[in-house]
């Protein structure tokens, strides 16, 4: 059948496509101008070795080429960043601003992130997270989520809209119907949040109505399924999830984005040209494409939802609504003045508020010279490989692993120096326990930074929690522990 330039444009109109470099290339261009939506720019689009020009060139062409596409990124803070990826973020994270829980603060952060954001030419964040991290095994969400309380969950997740929002970037709150209580990677599986519709109301959807009373223009899904609100596959397939919960029960007007489709959450087994189509059919409005989905994947999913309409399986009339959901956005970002000039240093401030020590109190003075130990823990896929540490204020810390290396080795290199021992979420790996408690009976008085979620405890002297693993996290515990001058208060 001959192409409809028409209708493949329509089609277009609710693509959000990756592409492979720092250079946008020409299928994306000519894309760009045949009415595709946007882009999703991951790590290997950004190089802000030299500075943010490269960037802001690359997002210029972009809109130049498109009208103002919706140009976006997961850029939450804390441990999963796209523009810190490579010395890590200077926002530090919901976990932290949870523990903190002053609502000004979040707001004010994310203003500071959006404004960062808009100035180098980005429009839409797919953020914030508003997952309520019930499940401490959870391998996907943990520090990204503000907490386990769906009313703290709730109250920053619409002060993270907000201030987003008032940056001139578009918010998506994600990942809708709530992925903080599986214990499975839907990057990998599809998971099962088993639990009674009265509780999932109030726990996973209500911070989710908070952040569509808050203004959200966008709601980004999850593919997990829900049993007990009617949710037998991945929400993001589901009409029941997005049209008659999320639209009718929560009253969302505005576009709808299905989290990545090449996930096998919710492309195994039927392939992602036919989970747009399912996508589209079920209420998605923007169909992010994933990370290595380029030009032949793009025109693979560009004919199955052309093919879909054509044969009368969808109707037109979907394709249309979508289309001119995403452009709605694109309107309203386009219509964004300039970002808001924001103090330098509030991240930092927030990352220094969200510190918590238990037990005693630690001493520069009695840390002259520490030996520094990083235990490793594996990056979860949607962090992917960012800097975290103590090492840039510790210049003689070491990196080890639990199962490679031994307590008695670190032992006797801390013989006759302050011990101290950093985690990142300690509690889901034994052997990174088994490690800091061999190391603790031996050394009471080490000190342990747990710079994931604070689940687990060893008996040490003191251990200091920093909620978050990003650079203003390890900065923050750096100036307890005399590796940078504490600032003047």
């Amino acid at each position: 059948m001959p192409a409809d330039p028409t209708l493949d444009r329509l089609a277009n109109a609710t693509l959000l496509v990756p592409f492979e470099s720092t250079a946008a290339p020409r299928w994306l261009l000519d894309g760009l101008a045949d009415g595709i939506a946007g882009v999703c720019l991951f790590h290997n689009n950004i190089d802000l070795s030299d500075g943010p020009e490269a960037l802001k060139g690359l997002t210029r062409a972009l809109a130049e080429a498109g009208g103002d596409p919706l140009i976006s990124l997961d850029e939450e803070g804390g441990d999963v960043t796209r523009i810190g990826q490579a010395a890590g973020s200077g926002y530090p994270g919901n976990a932290a601003l949870g523990a903190v829980d002053d609502t000004a603060l979040t707001e004010a952060v994310h203003t500071a992130l959006g404004a960062e954001l808009r100035g180098l030419g980005l429009t839409v964040d797919l953020a914030p997270s508003v997952d309520v991290n019930t499940a401490a095994d959870n391998p996907v969400i943990g520090t990204r989520s503000f907490g386990s309380d769906a009313a703290l969950v709730a109250r920053h997740g619409a002060a993270a809209v907000r201030g987003l929002q008032a940056a001139g970037v578009a918010a998506a709150a994600k990942h809708f119907p709530g992925h903080g209580a599986t214990e499975l990677d839907s990057h990998l599986d599809l998971p099962s949040v088993d639990a009674p519709a009265e509780l999932l109301r109030e726990r996973e959807l209500r911070p989710f109505r908070a952040a569509v009373e808050a203004g959200a223009l966008a709601v980004l899904t999850a593919h997990i399924t829900l049993p007990a609100l009617g949710v037998d596959g991945p929400a993001t397939l589901s009409r029941r999830a997005l049209v008659e919960v999320l639209r009718g029960e929560l009253g969302f007007t505005g576009m709808v984005i299905s989290d990545a489709l090449d996930m096998d959450g919710v492309r195994r087994p039927i392939g992602m040209p036919e989970a747009a189509v399912r996508a589209l059919e079920a209420g998605c409005d923007l169909l992010c494409l994933g990370r290595y989905s380029y030009a032949d994947e793009v025109a693979a999913v560009r004919a199955a939802i052309t093919e879909a309409v054509r044969s009368g399986r969808m109707p037109a009339e979907r394709l249309e609504e979508a289309a001119e959901r995403t452009v709605a956005v694109r309107r309203w970002t386009a219509a964004r003045g300039a970002p808001p000039q924001i103090p330098s240093d509030l991240g930092l401030d927030g990352a220094r508020r969200a510190v918590r020590v238990v037990g005693e109190p630690p001493s520069p003075a009695d840390l002259a010279d520490p030996v520094v130990v990083e235990l490793d823990a594996p990056p979860g896929i949607a962090v992917g490989e960012v800097p975290w540490g103590l090492s840039p204020w510790f210049p003689q810390a070491e990196r080890i692993t639990a199962e490679e290396d031994s307590p008695s080795r670190v032992l006797a290199r801390a013989s006759g120096h302050p011990l101290v021992a950093v985690v990142r979420d300690a509690h889901r790996y034994p052997a990174t326990r088994e490690f800091v408690a061999a190391l603790c009976r031996e050394r009471p008085d080490a000190v342990v930074v747990e710079m994931g979620l604070p689940v687990w405890r060893p008996e040490c002297r003191t251990h200091i929690r920093s909620h978050g693993a990003a650079r203003v996290n390890g900065q923050s515990v750096a100036e307890l522990l005399g590796g940078v001058p504490a600032p003047v208060r």
